[in-house]
């Protein structure tokens, strides 16, 4: 009782269980280090508000969607995507705002794909997520250091053998193919950390 009592004097004071969202600008700028470099000037960048809601920051005018970092996780996790992956994502965030798990999220799109409820892509999408560890990242000015990007590229319902690659990494660097013959079959290129 001890704790919760100071804990809600905390609160009052704007301490406790606040989360810090950047500025738009700040949000922009980090959203956009997934992006290449053609892509940047145009691109259409979701983010949050000040009160934490999931916003559209910019509107865009080119193929690519970026999604600035979640200001509730450690660290720095950006990506963008080419805009025709969107309502698959957006229907991602929409079941883990409802409470849904990994797996329960992942069956779900499976049976939406299969039903034709949700649409995928006809034809290979990319998806480029950029990181950074929490030391390296000032959320306050988007300055990150020791940054991340891998890329993505989704052909659902791909395999092993329509591929011809691995279901497994080999080596930093050669693709590798995710959950092959599911909706979500994607293709992984990590290249080596430096």
């Amino acid at each position: 009782m001890k704790i919760k009592f100071i804990c809600l004097l905390i609160f009052i004071a704007g301490n406790c269980f606040s989360q810090t969202i950047p500025p738009p600008e700040v949000q922009i700028k980090t959203a956009l280090l997934a992006a290449s470099e053609d892509a940047k000037d145009k691109a259409m960048v979701y983010g949050y508000s000040p009160n934490g809601d999931f916003i559209v920051l910019r509107k865009g005018e080119n193929e690519m969607v970026c999604l600035a970092d979640d200001p509730g996780t450690p660290g720095l996790n950006v990506s963008c995507y080419h805009k025709s992956l969107d309502p698959f994502m957006a229907r991602g965030r929409e079941l883990k705002k409802a409470g849904k798990k990994f797996q329960e999220i992942f069956d779900i799109r499976e049976q939406e794909v299969k039903s034709g409820k949700l649409m995928m892509p006809k034809q290979p999408t990319t998806l480029f997520v950029y990181t950074a560890d929490k030391e390296n990242y000032n959320a306050a000015t988007g300055e990150v250091k020791d940054g991340y990007l891998r890329s993505v590229i989704y052909i659902p319902y791909a395999t092993a053998e329509s591929t011809g690659l691995p279901t497994k990494p080999i080596a930093p660097g050669i693709p590798w193919i995710m959950d092959p013959g599911t909706h979500r079959a994607h293709v992984m290129i990590n290249p080596p950390k430096k």
